[in-house]
């Protein structure tokens, strides 16, 4: 039975587990390193240490399937580092500044991951060669925000402005943010994390 086969039935062992594992972290420092367009399964086979293509193709039906379970991996590991932070703010404005400097703090512990992202959801003009699953996860992912901010709206917490409007403009700005680090890596994301929270709890703030 192969791998894949074995995961449809829920039976993966623990050694396919770590190799599943194994080739998703090769493919996320690939795409951090090379970029979406430019990440094959050779370069990701040479990443991992891999004696050949033929192993990822074991566990992964494809590239998409790959990337998929990247960018899920990614989602969950932003969601086990900022999740616990935002349960903490008593207020949706407490949580959205929570939002905005948890997400940069993440950058910083983990730039290839937030990279990776970006380049496979955001950096593809060619939206046919997006695997369709990490696109929905990614929108997925800007509900949280979106959900934040519109109960926010109806506690009286925020301006009267459209949720989703709001939170593309944020997420912009943290992406945007990622793309300036890998450029200039002296970048303090603390100080910028804090100002774009600043700035958004400006836009956002309800009239008193």
């Amino acid at each position: 039975m192969s791998a894949k086969r074995a995961g449809e039935q829920g039976g993966r062992t623990f050694t396919e587990e770590a190799r599943r594992a194994q080739i998703v972290r090769a493919a996320i420092d690939t795409v951090a390193e090379h970029g979406y367009p430019h990440t094959s399964f050779s370069k990701i086979a040479q990443q991992a240490g891999l004696s050949s293509t033929g192993m990822i193709s074991y566990y992964f039906a494809g590239k998409a399937e790959l990337f998929d379970e990247v960018v899920a991996t990614v989602l969950r590991a932003a969601e086990e580092f900022v999740g616990p932070r935002l349960q903490h703010a008593q207020t949706y404005r407490a949580k959205l500044r929570v939002y905005i400097e948890s997400n940069l703090a993440f950058m910083a512990e983990y730039p290839g991951h937030t990279l990776a992202l970006a380049e496979i959801v955001l950096g593809t003009r060619d939206r046919d060669n997006v695997p369709v699953g990490a696109v929905n996860q990614a929108t997925a992912s800007l509900d949280v925000l979106v959900d934040c901010l519109d109960k926010g709206l109806a506690a009286g917490e925020f301006a009267d402005v459209e949720p989703r409007v709001m939170a593309v403009a944020i997420r912009g700005a943290i992406d945007n943010t990622l793309r300036h680090h890998m450029l200039t890596p002296d970048v303090d994301l603390e100080t910028y994390g804090r100002q774009l929270a600043d700035i958004f709890d400006r836009a956002t703030r309800a009239a008193t």
